[in-house]
């Protein structure tokens, strides 16, 4: 099992920055690909990115295409959510989580989860 921390969330300004980062436990982190996913007050878990275990592919929510982008660091660990240009909608909280299952976008097929870190963007 992995486990699964995120920090970097925050209050920011419709137009403004931030990156999240998910610190990840255990030996087996670069065996697995990574995904974000996202949920706002009343709503249903949504899938954000997902970056390949290797790192050399990425998928996206045709929501943040173009204003988010997903790395990670398999030396430290560590996968990331850049998210700029962001909106009052991108108002959710925000888990990592990992998966076996790169191309998917349900969160049936992630397996360990972060406990989640609150981005809050105001208008």
């Amino acid at each position: 099992q992995v486990q699964l921390v995120e920090s970097g969330g925050g209050l920011v300004q419709a137009g403004g920055s931030l990156r999240l980062s998910c610190a990840a436990s255990g030996r087996t982190f670069s065996s697995y690909s990574m995904g974000w996913f996202r949920q706002a007050p009343g709503k249903e878990r949504e899938f954000v990115a997902a970056i390949r275990w290797s790192g050399d592919s990425t998928y996206y929510a045709d929501s943040v295409k173009d204003r988010f982008t997903i790395s990670r660091d398999n030396a430290k660990n560590t996968v990331y959510l850049q998210m700029n240009s962001l909106k009052p909608e991108d108002t959710a909280v925000y888990y990592c989580a990992t998966t076996l299952s790169y191309g998917s976008r349900r969160s049936r097929d992630f397996g360990s989860w972060g406990q989640g870190t609150q981005v809050t963007v105001s208008s």
